[in-house]
Formats: C-alpha cells, structure tokens, sequence
C-alpha cells in the first residue's frame, strides 16, 4: 500500500529514477529515447529536484510504500495567473500503473492550494492515457501550446484547466 506524503531531499536520487522510468515509458515512442534522455537530463537533475522540494509555495508530493516510491505529483501557484496552482507534473511508475496512485496524488493536490480558483496544467496531445486521467478528474482543453515545460521548449502541448472548491 502506498502512502502520499511529501517529499524531502533525501527523496531526490529516488525521484529521479522514478522520473526516468516514467518518461521513456511515456515519451519513447513520441520523441525517440535520445530526446526523453535529454529531457530527463535537463528537467530532472537531482539539483532541479531538491530546487522544486524545497520551493516555498509548491508543494511536492510522493507515493511510498516504505521501500519505493511509486508516484510523484508536483504543483506551485502560478506568478503569471491569478488564483491559479499549476500542476507541473503527475507520474506514476510504470510498475504502479492503475492502482490508484494518481488519484490518490491529485486528491491530495487538490487540497493544497486554498487560495487557488484553478488548477492548470499541461499535457502532450498524443498521450492519451493523461488526457483521459485529467478528463476524469474534471480537466477541460483552454488552449494548446508548442512551448510545453518552458519557453521555446518546441514540445506540443494541451493545456486544461479545472475549477476547484
């Protein structure tokens, strides 16, 4: 059974794993091995790891069974929107897949942000397994993007949004 509790810093060496294994399991087949290897690189060093632990006004969460982490969720208030927590990234380990670990990571997300009217998030277009989560969890398509986890990334994607209270 897998319990949500925040991160810590000892978590990182841990995540980064979980996030490898994530990505090629998810982006392989849409950006070639290679590409998800520099992403991985780029986005999910163990110093931008613990950076996001320890950023004050995020909140960064994990799934632990006590002898691995099967899921990460990760969300801040936006500086750019007002009223709005940005859901940066939701993983489940491909072992852990439908045992409710994203459900019970976004549930717990959701509480986290009282000042928040919305969350957003973004989500590459051809992966239709999170596209049907999020739909699921009351998500809708506002927009689309081509700059998806940073400016001038050149990576598609959809941005959704829901409203929570």
């Amino acid at each position: 059974m897998f319990f949500v509790r925040t991160a810590s810093l000892k978590d990182a060496e841990a995540l980064r794993t979980l996030l490898s294994d994530a990505f090629h399991a998810t982006y392989d087949a849409f950006y070639g091995e290679q590409k998800v290897r520099e992403l991985v690189d780029a986005w999910h060093s163990i110093p931008a790891l613990k950076a996001r632990i320890e950023k004050k006004g995020g909140e960064f969460l994990v799934a632990d069974d006590g002898r691995r982490l099967g899921g990460m969720a990760y969300a801040a208030m936006s500086s750019k929107l007002a009223k709005t927590a940005f859901l940066h990234q939701l993983y489940v380990h491909p072992s852990c897949l439908r045992m409710g670990i994203g459900r019970d990571l976004f549930a717990e997300l959701e509480s986290c942000f009282p000042d928040a009217e919305i969350m957003r998030l973004e989500v590459e277009p051809r992966n239709a397994a999170a596209i049907a989560f999020y739909e699921a969890h009351g998500f809708a398509e506002v927009d689309r993007t081509t700059s998806c986890g940073g400016p001038d990334s050149g990576l598609p994607a959809i941005v959704m949004e829901k409203r929570l209270g």
